[in-house]
């Protein structure tokens, strides 16, 4: 059964078009579909896929979309110019394409800035209505249904606030369902919007939407300024991707809809997969997820002051504006020198570990943070580390699966300008000596592989996890190759991952600690009891 909410607000997404001309994003067909299914999954109310007909790719995604996939809430929309200058709309056939797509909606895009009319598309300014009109006129008598986007709009009312209002009502005239005011070159502002969109709106009659950039930083504010001046229809795209900078963000867009202006734009129990849906596409476009976007990112509702984490201990929405549950994401405490008793106590809660009320174990805790992080040690992305080092204090002893005698790294660079990497590292791991040397395609992976060639026979655990990431920072101190070097590590099992933190004069130094507490991690999180 289809759920959609009603048809008197739209959110309308554009990701798989206008966000696609984000520099770095390069979207195959099969991307295209899956990110088609994502946002179909979130409940947008339509999805833009492309423009049929100017591309092979587009053209394909229709065709497959089509056959492939049962929108369950969206509509599907093409996207296409109005009918060119002096050509009948039937006999146009960028027109005809956006017809063969088989959308059962159509966006057309059409000038309303009169300078681009005459510079760009080298016509007149009646002759430029005319195509407006005859265009959606024809789509129209075709059974479909029409939104028209007029491009460059603020602008253009900026320079010829009659004219554009013009192609506003000629475009609703005509039969469009939605006209759009474009801020495509993004230099607007909140206010701006608002008086805008107000005298549009009660000048022409038409039913308005609205399309932010976001080169001011204000996309999602000037979309919520429009919504606030009547607009009734939203363009986004999923994490705000776009050309320059990017557009409107859908994410905060939807959230501010739902959950401060009490507005239902999506389907019951869509807020709550927001996190899910906006890192599913990231991973979709290639992209890292960004830590710092409202209310999907990883950091959107992480605390690290001291006072904030007392606060949030007697009541989390003190420095909360929502529970984070409701759209899909989990307050997280941050460990570092700006902690005090409560960041701890409710860290140790985060990891499952009770700290008992013991008020002199977790000032021991919090010393030991401080001194730690005094030293270059960060435990804010080291969150495994920070676990070792909290139960190595609430357990009065380190959680010990091996003890290292020695460990070496030899790189070896050869007349041809080829290198070698070799490790060596000495152990005792239950009540037995081990000598592993391995190679690999860098001193730390050498190291890594020596430790597993040493240590699977002894914990097969190790054999599933794998190093997915490696980071490292030269600190504020010394200078050149006698500064400080912080490295962390992120280690995977297929259930999960984990960063750990090493610190050293020594790049390979730091590495390693980090390295042997990526493994001890490892080992606790598989059940497997120390032996030392």
């Amino acid at each position: 059964m289809k759920d959609r909410p009603d048809d008197s607000f739209h959110v309308f997404d554009t990701t798989l078009r206008d966000g696609a001309q984000r520099e770095g994003i390069n979207l195959t067909v099969a991307d295209k579909l899956t990110i088609a299914r994502h946002l179909d999954d979130f409940g947008v109310g339509f999805i833009e896929g492309g423009w049929p007909g100017a591309n092979p790719r587009d053209t394909e995604f229709f065709a497959r979309a089509q056959a492939e996939i049962d929108f369950k809430h969206a509509q599907l929309v093409a996207f296409g110019a109005t009918r060119k200058a002096g050509v009948s709309a039937s006999d146009d056939p960028q027109v005809k394409a956006l017809l063969d797509s088989g959308a059962p909606v159509i966006t057309l895009v059409a000038k309303s800035h009169d300078r681009h009319v005459e510079l760009a598309l080298r016509t007149t300014l009646e002759e430029n209505l005319a195509m407006v009109g005859d265009t959606v006129a024809y789509l129209r008598s075709q059974g479909r249904r029409v939104f028209l986007d007029c491009e460059h709009f603020f602008d253009g009312y900026r320079a010829n606030a009659e004219y554009a209002k013009r192609v506003v009502a000629t475009a609703h005239q005509a039969g469009a369902d939605v006209v759009i005011l474009c801020d495509t070159n993004g230099g607007m502002l909140p206010g701006q919007i608002d008086a805008v969109v107000r005298t549009v709106l009660a000048d022409t009659g038409a039913r308005l939407g609205i399309h932010t950039q976001d080169d001011t930083g204000c996309a999602v504010a000037n979309t919520l300024a429009a919504v606030d001046a009547g607009a009734t229809h939203v363009q986004c795209t999923a994490n705000g991707y776009g050309e320059r900078v990017g557009n409107a963000n859908l994410f905060p867009v939807v959230a501010a809809l739902e959950l401060k202006y009490g507005r239902r734009v999506l389907p019951k129990g869509a807020m709550e997969e927001m996190t899910r849906i906006s890192h599913a596409i990231a991973e979709v476009v290639n992209l890292t997820p960004s830590t710092h976007q409202p209310y999907v990112g990883v950091s959107a509702f992480a605390h690290k002051a001291g006072l904030h984490a007392s606060a949030i201990k007697v009541d989390p929405d003190l420095y909360q504006h929502i529970d984070p549950e409701r759209v899909g994401n989990t307050m997280r405490m941050l460990v570092s020198d700006m902690a005090g008793r409560a960041s701890i106590e409710l860290k140790g809660k985060e990891l499952g570990i009770d700290l008992g009320g013991d008020r002199a174990l977790v000032q021991r805790v919090v010393e030991r943070v401080k001194e730690r992080e005094l030293a270059g040690y960060t435990y804010e992305a080291a969150d495994a580390s920070f676990e070792l080092l909290l139960r190595a204090e609430a357990e009065g002893r380190v959680r010990r699966y091996f003890r290292v005698e020695s460990w070496r790294a030899i790189v070896e660079t050869r007349p041809d300008g080829t290198h070698a990497n070799e490790a060596t590292v000495k152990l005792w791991a239950k009540g037995e000596r081990i000598v592993a040397t391995a190679e690999g395609n860098g001193p730390v992976n050498a190291l890594d592989k020596a430790l597993r060639v040493g240590l699977e026979r002894i914990y097969p655990q190790l054999a599933k996890m794998e190093l997915v990431d490696y980071k490292v920072r030269i600190l504020e101190g010394k200078h050149g190759t006698e500064s400080t070097t912080r490295v962390l590590v992120s280690t995977a099992d297929g259930q999960g991952e984990w960063s750990t933190v090493g610190v050293a004069e020594n790049v390979i130094d730091a590495s390693w600690q980090a390295l042997d507490d990526a493994y001890a991690y490892g080992l606790l999180r598989a059940g497997v009891e120390p032996q030392e």
